[in-house]
């Protein structure tokens, strides 16, 4: 096998087994740990502290500790928040939700650094385009990390459902499901759905077992990027200052462009923290139990890899506008029949369509978005996608933040409206667009008939 292909490899099953373990975690938190919301605060504090690093830590670990081994530390404090989760307080959880938030940025920071210097030094052996490679490398982490969120979520179903003690959850506990579910710990009141500690404490060995192994695969058998390969990527990083990227992301909020697409960045934080911090803790846990969480999140995950796919490759036809127009809907429909449907255990299929339709919208939002950015700002992608990393997480803890503290149906409202924003924003966007470049419509640009992947920072 050739040898950069191998390191591809390395790298992408390292990120596998990482976030089969963190991904599956992330799912259970709010149902899992609900004593006086700590779950869904440890997720506020991670993304803000994402929020951070992203700004200021990947240039410095990545310049003196070099790729492999700023991929090396960095999955460390993925297994520090799994370790976290064995005694989980706000002693424990919370400081332990700032380390991986912390670790997060270098880690995909040096991830896409090591791709494109060995996607670029194998163009060079091989005298191939050194874009093409790239593309194809990446091509391969992606088909593999992707189903990381089924591989995470199907181990916490199988152990959780070994649970012995089967409750049956009364009509009077149901009343706290759905949109106007009480403000109470539901997953104390429903009974069936607080496993063992023994299984709680099997879930979180195999998880850990699975960050440590991923630290154990780069460790051994990942290559250090030669230092001749890797200065001129040091002397990229080194060039702007830290305090000159940091200026840059917000002078770019001087584009109008971009401050019209604040919203609908936000809103991909808040709709898929709405999913895995409330859709699974008051519909799922609350009237099933929380051994089935993993498996509407399987859905959700299966449903978003294969449209993100799918969108990819369609967008060149249908044009960006349509597909928004497409998640628009569909969302707007899932709000709706949410704010009206009384979960009840009878109707099991029903807790699956909506983590299916939500996995639609979101494939549409991740990568149509991702795409939208790397289209309008081409001259300035670092400072784009800098904001675009930025208020996506800033939605994210602005979601998980309110999580105990509002009722569901509230959330639902505030999802609905931030949606209606967004799209008028978007809206504005297009507009712009079309009224700059007279004669050529937006929809027939070149953007379209570039599929852009979906990274998932967290």
């Amino acid at each position: 096998m050739e040898r950069n292909l191998k390191n591809v490899l390395i790298i992408s099953f390292g990120f596998l087994l990482l976030f089969t373990a963190y991904g599956g975690l992330q799912s259970l938190q709010s149902s899992l740990n609900s004593e006086e919301g700590l779950g869904v605060a440890s997720l506020s504090v991670l993304y803000a502290a994402l929020i951070l690093s992203s700004m200021f830590l990947p240039p410095i670990l990545i310049k003196k500790l070099g790729c492999k081994w700023t991929i090396a530390v960095s999955m460390c404090c993925y297994i520090a928040f799994s370790l976290g989760n064995f005694y989980a307080s706000w002693y424990t959880l919370i400081p332990t939700s700032v380390i991986l938030g912390l670790g997060g940025a270098p880690l995909w920071s040096a991830k896409c650094t090591y791709l494109t210097i060995a996607g670029t030094s194998y163009a060079e052996k091989a005298g191939k385009n050194a874009k093409d490679v790239i593309n194809q490398y990446f091509g391969v982490f992606f088909l593999v990390f992707q189903s990381s969120g089924v591989w995470g979520n199907l181990i916490s179903s199988l152990i959780l459902s070994q649970s012995s003690t089967k409750v049956e959850i009364s009509e009077e506990d149901l009343e706290c499901c759905g949109a106007h579910n009480c403000l109470t710990d539901t997953t104390n009141t429903t009974g069936s759905t607080k496993p063992s500690n023994s299984l709680i404490y099997t879930l979180l060995g195999v998880y850990t077992a699975s960050g440590v192994l991923a630290v154990l695969l780069v460790i051994i058998f990942l290559d250090q990027i030669k230092s001749d390969q890797a200065e001129t990527e040091k002397e990229k990083l080194e060039a702007p200052s830290f305090w000159s990227t940091f200026l840059a992301t917000f002078r770019h909020l001087k584009d109008k462009r971009q401050c019209l697409l604040i919203p609908l960045t936000m809103y991909s934080g808040f709709e898929q923290g709405f999913l895995s911090g409330d859709y699974t803790k008051v519909y799922v846990t609350c009237a099933l139990g929380i051994q089935y969480v993993g498996y509407v999140m399987i859905c959700f995950a299966a449903v978003n890899s294969l449209c993100s796919l799918l969108f990819g490759r369609i967008s060149q036809f249908t044009g960006r506008k349509l597909l928004f127009a497409l998640a628009t809907v569909t969302n707007t429909a899932c709000i709706i029949a949410l704010l009206l449907w009384k979960p009840h255990p009878k109707q099991l299929a029903v807790f699956f369509v909506f983590p299916a339709l939500w996995g639609l919208s979101d494939a549409v939002w991740q990568t149509q978005t991702n795409g939208l950015y790397g289209i309008l700002f081409e001259k300035h992608k670092e400072a784009a996608f800098a904001n675009y990393r930025l208020w996506e997480s800033l939605g994210f803890v602005i979601a998980f933040g309110y999580s105990t503290k509002l009722q569901a149906y509230i959330k639902l409202y505030i999802l609905l409206s931030v949606l209606a924003l967004s799209m008028v924003m978007y809206g504005a966007v297009e507009y712009l667009e079309a009224k700059s470049s007279p004669g050529t419509p937006a929809a027939t640009k070149k953007e379209n008939g570039k599929p852009h992947s979906q990274e998932t920072w967290m």
